[in-house]
């Protein structure tokens, strides 16, 4: 098995820009949940129940979104199409088309 596994190669093409939007929204959960806190401040269970409510609520849809996103950018590639892509990038910074070599 051990054998199977040196043949591919995991990436992980996950940027900020994939996420940006869910954390915006989880910051927006959370201020909610705050200003239905301090909403409901004179009677202090409440304000903790209302936020615990909110969060609760909301954390496994945030989770679950989070996760399905960073599953949608693993890559899982055989070890010879890296090597392959590796080089061919290379000589494309070596050498950019289009700009004449002199000689």
């Amino acid at each position: 098995m051990n054998g199977l596994l040196q043949k591919y190669r995991f990436t992980c093409t996950l940027t900020f820009g994939d996420i940006y939007g869910q954390v915006m929204i989880w910051l927006i959960v959370i201020f909610i949940s705050l200003g239905a806190a301090i909403a409901m401040y004179e009677n202090p269970v409440y304000a903790f129940l209302t936020s615990g409510l909110i969060l609760v609520l909301s954390v496994p849809f945030l989770l679950f979104a989070f996760v399905t996103t960073l599953l949608n950018h693993i890559e899982l590639l055989p070890a010879d199409v890296v090597a392959q892509k590796t080089k061919a990038s290379a000589t494309a910074v070596a050498a950019p088309s289009g700009i004449a070599q002199p000689g």
